[in-house]
């Protein structure tokens, strides 16, 4: 195979050379293009000038046809020798599929209905060295479309179609916050301290300040430094950077909307995750009912609630209030779950959560955990072993994540000291003391909800596709090498 490829770009390189000789440049500076193709569709009768990639080409006696292909549509091309004249008409063996063109002509449709372009005048852009996949086959080896994802868009249209539509997601985000009064703002993404989530961080050296730096796990502090500082409504569209696994659902490098919300509680922000939600569905989708992995599921308001203990009283029949400790350890035990510093009821629990999660197809709030399962958020008034906290569910997995959050810096140094003894234990994923952010919340932080939304796993359920790789340009992989 490798023999017969370098053989077709050995063939090609001649060509170039052909091309040279005639004096023709086959990477001109400039062309002639004035039109999108799908703009000169509409213009049957007149003349056009559009330029693309060839991705069919048919010779048939003194003619040839052709597919080209833009960002916008593929159109048909027909060359005859009689329009261009032979000396130009003879330059057409020297092209191949994959080579960029613009043309020049008139846009008509054939007797079997193909609005084609009759070709006055061409120019050669780009001269292909190697060829394309088999245009009908595609690229099937998934590996192969997320590592060379140029080759997955020229020949896969699908693949296409859900990068277009994951743009028009996130402007939709965009348009659904902006219109609700929240301020798009920047954090840095090499931190001194992380934190904001629990997950091992990526560490790099910064040479001219001698300091090791963390890629940010999460935006989270900084954008309350924000509310702090009297911004009432923020949100950051931005990667984040985890150094964990990679599977259906995770990549290191990944894409999260964090925004916080001055004067509102987790309920408020319950009310904005499903807002967000059925108007991006609406807008992009022009529907609130999708199917994933073959279930019918509808985005539509309101969305169903539960809290943790009810969920899995629901769904595993045992009830987390009553369980004895001897019992949920035998649990974890059998599910084989790690513990750092000893066992943890509220922990332990969460964890065990887990088994729920398959069974939250509908759209599903689930709330008010176990309060050691985060430092950052705000204890239930009425039950201090709860925080007010929820992480919204749809498809059975988890899209988000969001608390009301913890502005007692008296307990939230409380929380972080924890964390600290937490990492001292061997937890990876603990986070580190904060002394900065732990200043600024001193000078009163006030009410804020805050939510953070999964982008890749939206993208993925809008888009119906099943693995994360599917929606990130350029996954995370494994070295070829």
């Amino acid at each position: 195979m490798a023999g017969r490829l370098q053989k077709i770009r050995q063939e090609r390189i001649e060509k170039l050379k052909k091309l040279r000789k005639l004096g023709i440049d086959p990477y001109p500076p400039r062309t002639k293009r004035q039109e999108v193709i799908k703009r000169a569709r509409a213009k049957l009768s007149k003349t056009v000038s559009v330029a693309g990639r060839i991705m069919a080409w048919r010779a048939h006696g003194g003619a040839v046809f052709a597919d080209l292909v833009d960002s916008s549509g593929k159109i048909q091309l027909f060359f005859s020798r009689s329009d261009i004249g032979k000396k130009r008409y003879d330059v057409l063996s020297l092209l191949d599929i994959g080579d960029f063109l613009s043309v020049q002509g008139k846009v008509f449709k054939t007797k079997r209905g193909e609005i084609t372009v009759a070709v006055v005048s061409f120019q050669i852009l780009a001269k292909s060295f190697r060829p394309l996949p088999n245009k009908w086959a595609g690229l099937r080896n998934i590996e192969l479309r997320c590592r060379k994802r140029y080759l997955d868009l020229i020949v896969n249209s699908q693949s296409k179609e859900t990068f277009l539509l994951r743009t028009k997601i996130v402007s939709a985000l965009r348009e659904v916050l902006d219109r609700k009064g929240f301020v798009e703002v920047e954090t840095p993404t090499l931190q001194s301290v992380y934190g904001g989530a629990s997950a091992q961080p990526f560490v790099t050296h910064h040479n001219a300040l001698d300091t090791d730096l963390y890629l940010k796990i999460s935006d989270e502090l900084y954008l309350k430094r924000l509310i702090i500082g009297g911004l009432d409504k923020v949100y950051e569209i931005d990667h984040n950077f985890r150094n964990e696994g990679v599977d259906k659902l995770h990549n290191p490098e990944f894409t999260l909307m964090e925004c916080y919300w001055a004067y509102a509680d987790y309920n408020d922000i319950m009310d904005l995750t499903e807002e967000i939600y059925s108007k991006i569905a609406q807008k992009v989708l022009r529907t609130t009912k999708i199917i994933y992995d073959g279930k019918k599921i509808d985005l539509k308001t309101p969305w169903q609630r539960l809290t943790m203990f009810a969920a899995i009283k629901k769904y595993l029949d045992w009830d987390p209030k009553t369980i004895a400790d001897k019992d949920l350890k035998k649990k974890l035990k059998e599910k084989k779950i790690a513990t750092f510093g000893g066992y943890n009821r509220g922990l332990a629990i969460a964890a065990l959560f887990e088994d729920v999660e398959p069974h939250l197809i509908q759209p599903t709030f689930i709330t008010d955990f176990p309060k050691e399962t985060t430092s950052l958020c705000k204890l239930k008034p009425d039950d201090p072993d709860i925080i007010e906290r929820f992480e919204p569910y749809i498809a059975g997995f988890e899209v988000g994540n969001a608390y009301s959050e913890l502005n007692d810096p008296i307990l939230q140094r409380q929380f972080f000291e924890a964390q600290v003894k937490a990492k001292e234990a061997g937890d990876k994923e603990a986070m580190p003391m904060d002394e900065d952010f732990l200043e600024a919340l001193e000078y009163g932080m006030p009410p804020t909800g805050g939510l953070g939304l999964a982008i890749d796993r939206m993208v993925m359920l809008l888009t119906g596709q099943e693995n994360i790789r599917d929606v990130i340009l350029f996954p995370t992989l494994r070295s070829e090498k």
